[in-house]
């Protein structure tokens, strides 16, 4: 690569997923702060990694910045990373025995000359019915605060999952393969 790769990101998750294609890169937390607007779904999640990639920008001013977002898509709904237990609990509780798109927006933005090549994924996720103390029980871990959708397929998430069809890479938040074409790999 001709230009140095950051990462908008401060998830260990896409950090993770990143590493897998081996190529040198740093982790820079972007400056953009999400609030639902009037947009689909679909433009949401460009929109979101789009100014999360622009939010760095300035700070690298001849690199290459990569940004990504993800949401849930519900009955219509759009549902983002819960903040607290009680947003997580109803959240779990929307999902419970449902099927929900999962959306996940990537972005590669040249800094130096403003170009930004943007992709996104879906993948559908079925959820089993829950129980309030299956429920209460994931809640427990931790693991659902800051997670799209409130579970973590890499996590104990994936035990209420009862039908994946898509990418894992997509509901875990940095689907790859758009990454690959952009970088030549």
């Amino acid at each position: 690569m001709d230009k140095k790769l950051y990462l908008a990101s401060s998830s260990p998750r896409r950090k993770e997923l990143l590493g897998r294609l081996k190529v040198p890169f740093e982790v820079v937390p972007h400056r953009f702060e999400e609030s639902w607007t009037d947009r689909t779904p679909h433009e949401e999640a460009v929109y979101f990694a789009k100014e999360k990639a622009l939010s760095v920008a300035p700070l690298y001013p001849d690199a290459w910045i990569l940004a990504c977002d993800t949401l849930i898509v519900c009955e219509g709904e759009k549902i983002g990373k819960p903040a607290n237990r009680e947003e997580a609990r109803k959240i779990l509780a929307t999902l419970s025995g449902k099927t929900h798109r999962v959306l996940s927006a990537v972005v590669l933005l040249d800094s130096g000359t403003g170009l930004l090549q943007s992709n996104l994924d879906e993948a559908l996720v079925t959820f089993r019915a829950l129980t309030p103390g299956e429920i209460e029980d994931y809640l427990a871990t931790g693991e659902p605060i800051g997670k799209a959708g409130g579970y973590a397929l890499q996590g104990k998430g994936r035990g209420m999952i009862r039908e994946l069809r898509g990418s894992e890479e997509t509901v875990i938040g940095l689907p790859l393969e758009p990454i690959r074409r952009w970088l030549n790999l």
